[in-house]
Formats: C-alpha cells, structure tokens, sequence
C-alpha cells in the first residue's frame, strides 16, 4: 500500500511541477505550486520525516506560498512579456533540471543499493535529530535562510503599498478634517412651471406654394 500511494503522490507533484512551469497565468502556477509542495510532504510522511512534512505544509504552503499568491495577484504582472523568453531559455532549463534530477537519482540509489550505509533504529526521533542539527551545525545557514525570508517579507510588503494611480485609497486624517461646506452645496432655483397653453399660442406655419404653378 505504502509503494501504491508513493507512485500516485509522485505522478501527482510530476504533473502540479510541469503546470507550474508551463502555466500561463502566474495564478494558476503559484496555485499548482502549492499542490506540489503539499504532494511533497504527503511524501515524506511515507517516508517517516513528519517534522519535514509539517514544517512544508506550515511554512510554505501556510504562509509563504499564500504570500507569494496576493503578491502575484496585487501587481497586475503582464503575462505576456513573462512569456516572451520562454522558448530562448527552455533549452538551458532543460539541461539544468536533467542535472538536477541525474544528482538527485545518484544520491538516492547510493543511499538504497549501498549495504554499509548506517540505517536508523526504530525508535530514532529525526525531529530532535534534525533541531540539533540546525541549532548547532548549521546555525549560521539558519540565521542567513531567517534574514533571507525577512528581507522577501518586507520587500512583498512594500511592493503591495507603492502609489499606484488606479487605486482608491482611505485617508482617515483628511476623512476627520473634513467640513460640511467642503462636502455639500445648497443652490437656490428658481421655481418653473409649464405652460399649458403653448400649444395654443405657437402660431401656424405659413403656406408655401409649389414650384412651377402659374400666378
């Protein structure tokens, strides 16, 4: 069952991956993206990496990917500029990606074939493995990846509130110094009424005679 459910996760991120690159609205791709990252830690529940699972779904699908989805949809991208490049550096995409794939497929076969690589006990508790790991060897990679993901936060945030001239925006300070005479003006009309003998008083169109006609 565990094997069945691998290859259908796997098939599912294989297909949101391709969406996410070949999708014309930058919508539909962050939204695929998302699909992919949750596949992703579907994937490494199978594989007994719970602390990875949820920290994907929690940080990136819960915040960073939702961030990315009201960022793409608050800047009115021009899709069709994004797609003017598409074709020049698909090669290079390419080769890049199949290398990425070769690496990761050399790692996991060695890992898998190679009978001397140490396994972990059943009890093993990868997520205070994976805690200490952070906080002691690898704390600097940690504070630069928190600086990084602060620097994109704040960076989203002044994209959203740049002066744009096609948005309506609330001043509640000129809201509160507003005055009565600045909003409203009274205007006296005179009164009008209608005539009801203009009918009447119209005079009658005088009478043309034809052309031609003999006096």
């Amino acid at each position: 069952m565990t094997a069945i459910l691998f290859y259908i996760f796997a098939a599912i991120l294989v297909v949101a991956a391709c969406r996410v690159i070949v999708a014309r609205s930058p919508v539909t791709a962050v939204m695929h993206l998302v699909l992919s990252f949750f596949t992703a830690s579907m994937i490494w529940m199978l594989l007994k990496a719970e602390f990875l699972a949820i920290l994907l779904v929690l940080v990136y699908v819960g915040a960073v990917m939702v961030l990315f989805l009201f960022v793409v949809m608050m800047l009115d991208i021009d899709s069709a500029k994004l797609r003017q490049g598409f074709k020049t550096y698909l090669p290079l995409g390419i080769v890049v990606g199949a290398i990425m794939v070769g690496e990761m497929a050399f790692v996991l076969a060695n890992a898998y074939w190679d009978p001397s690589v140490p396994q972990a006990p059943a009890d093993f508790n990868n997520t205070r493995a994976i805690g200490v790991a952070m906080y002691t060897e690898y704390i600097y990679a940690v504070e630069i990846a928190a600086v990084i993901l602060l620097v994109g936060m704040v960076a989203a945030i002044a994209l959203t509130l740049r002066r744009r001239s096609d948005v309506k925006v609330t001043r509640p300070s000129e809201q509160i110094r507003v005055r009565r005479q600045d909003r409203v003006r009274l205007v006296s009309i005179p009164s009008q009424t209608e005539n009801s003998q203009e009918g009447e008083s119209a005079p009658a169109p005088a009478a043309t005679e034809p052309k031609g006609s003999q006096p």
